[in-house]
């Protein structure tokens, strides 16, 4: 089963400045990314930082994502955890609010043997009902699904449906593509991989860079399958100053600037990520206005 295919937005959470969830702006974030054709909503990934939200505020903001997009696109819930049980019994709560898949990334901290991340991705898969993406990205959790391990659990589960790709590692990207013709999706989860990685049949990305540019981030993935592989070229190239911009600080730090920038009033970040360094802030603005309006759209 092929959640979606295209880009996919990790969704900045917007924050009020007494810290609170701003539902207001999070409703308008939805309604743009759907008017700018994003292919799916993924929410409460790392973008959304729901390492410093409690699980009420997470529930609360699934909930208002999966009602306000009302099935027009696929809502992917983030359901990470370093504890197999935690990642089990909240995902059992995201069926029942009615996301349309899970994003879980690899156990953080713990960096569990290859055998540890195929027992701790098939007990979920065999407790819950919604299709999974495995989410990779060895640099934020110090664990890394080799390609083997991707090929044994996508062939074993049938709800592990497909993989978001962060090692950077285009060696690995390759032989796990090898390895896993027909039995995962492999979807980019860096925005400067996003043509390689099609290149080499993946199906999409979970895109930082959507938040900033929807309709550029989806017009990227969608020409590339639709043929037109050099102006899906031109559009990885056009972007890759903005792409490196966002990434100049963790993530979601320069985003959640750049919104602001745009005139997005998305608040904040909770500690203990502090806001873009100002000499950042300048060159982004400076990049801004620079770019047409029409790549920020």
């Amino acid at each position: 089963m092929t959640l979606f295919k295209g880009a996919g937005v990790a969704l900045i959470t917007p924050f009020n400045e007494d810290d609170t969830v701003n539902y207001d702006m999070l409703g308008t974030l939805i309604d743009r990314q759907i008017e700018g054709h994003t292919d799916a909503i993924v929410v409460c990934g790392t973008t959304g930082e729901p390492a410093t939200m409690t699980e009420e505020e997470k529930l609360s903001v699934i909930d208002f994502t999966v009602k306000r997009v009302n099935h027009r696109i696929p809502v992917i819930a983030g359901a990470g955890a370093n504890s197999t049980k935690l990642v089990i019994d909240f995902s059992k709560k995201l069926e029942k609010l009615g996301v349309d898949g899970l994003l879980i990334v690899t156990p953080f901290y713990n960096k569990a043997t290859q055998q540890g991340l195929y027992e701790h991705y098939t007990a979920i898969a065999h407790e819950v009902k919604l299709p999974i993406i495995m989410y990779n990205v060895p640099s934020r959790t110090g664990c890394n699904i080799q390609p083997e391990t991707a090929m044994r659990l996508g062939l074993e589960n049938s709800n592990i449906v497909g993989i978001k790709e962060a090692s950077g590692d285009i060696s690995q990207i390759t032989k796990l593509a090898s390895l896993c013709r027909g039995c995962l999706d492999i979807y980019s989860g860096n925005d400067d991989q996003v043509i390689p990685i099609l290149s080499l049949g993946g199906i999409g990305v979970i895109s930082v860079l959507s938040n900033v540019a929807p309709q550029g981030t989806h017009d990227m993935v969608m020409e590339y399958l639709n043929g037109n592989e050099e102006k899906a070229r031109r559009l990885q190239l056009d972007y890759l100053e903005l792409v490196d911009a966002l990434f100049c600080e963790v993530n979601p730090i320069p985003v959640k600037s750049t919104m602001n920038m745009l005139g997005f009033n998305v608040g904040s970040l909770r500690l203990p990520l502090t806001e873009m360094e100002e000499e950042h802030k300048v060159a982004m603005s400076k990049l801004l206005h620079r770019m047409p309006q029409e790549m920020l759209a």
